[in-house]
């Protein structure tokens, strides 16, 4: 997927055998980017920051799960050494400190070599807003898949990285120990639905949607 905007420019990287969408999202004039969930194949997402010559200023992580956050580590390492500047690593709420420490632990798991445990500058909070690339972006926590889960919103330009929260028909998975979908439910009808029904999810696999659209067909969000 790759998205046009008066300025800017997203493009969707799945990544992954889970086939995670890692977003890359640049300003035209600029040519400074960010990264949102790279969650492996980081000399796959070399190659297209290199071939559309971007410089790299912050990896933006919506939660700690391994096809999100797998691949951090690795492009931090490869964006330092081509740019001769590290990105700064942007994490979601603290709570996902433990999922981002197990990666690797996640990874054997699956039988997935090359994921990296996750380490960030800065972990986010509901209600943060993030200055990158000229933009604003406001953080909204959104537990439940896991705990520290995190949604990025860009009011002016009307989207949203959404991560593993909400999808086309439905949510994010709460099956683990630690998740919760009377929570996840209750999040996304109190925080994000509010933004309006012309706001883009971009979420973690799949293709993209509207809150509109959720908030009249996705059984968990319809009222009643």
């Amino acid at each position: 997927m790759h998205l046009v905007y008066p300025d800017m420019q997203l493009q969707v990287l799945p990544v992954t055998p889970f086939r995670q969408n890692c977003s890359l999202l640049w300003d035209e004039n600029t040519r400074h980017a960010l990264v949102v969930d790279p969650g492996g194949d980081a000399d796959f997402l070399m190659e297209v920051i290199r071939k559309r010559g971007l410089t790299v200023d912050a990896i933006l992580i919506t939660h700690g799960h391994l096809d999100h956050a797998g691949g951090v580590a690795p492009l931090y390492r490869a964006l330092a050494k081509e740019q001769g500047k590290a990105p700064t690593v942007i994490g979601p709420d603290k709570q996902d400190q433990f999922l981002l420490s197990s990666i690797v632990d996640q990874a054997r798991h699956f039988g997935l070599p090359g994921l990296e445990n996750a380490t960030v500058d800065q972990y986010t909070q509901d209600g943060d807003r993030l200055e990158l690339l000229g933009r604003t972006f406001l953080v909204r926590h959104i537990p439940g898949h896991t705990p520290g889960h995190v949604v990025f919103v860009d009011e002016k330009a009307r989207f949203a990285f959404a991560g593993d929260t909400l999808f086309r028909g439905t949510i994010g998975r709460t099956d683990f120990p630690y998740g919760n979908s009377s929570l996840l439910i209750c999040n996304l009808k109190e925080k994000l639905l509010p933004l309006g029904d012309d706001i883009v999810i971009m979420p973690g696999h799949g293709g993209s949607t509207s809150l509109g659209e959720e908030r009249v067909n996705n059984p968990f969000l319809r009222a009643g």
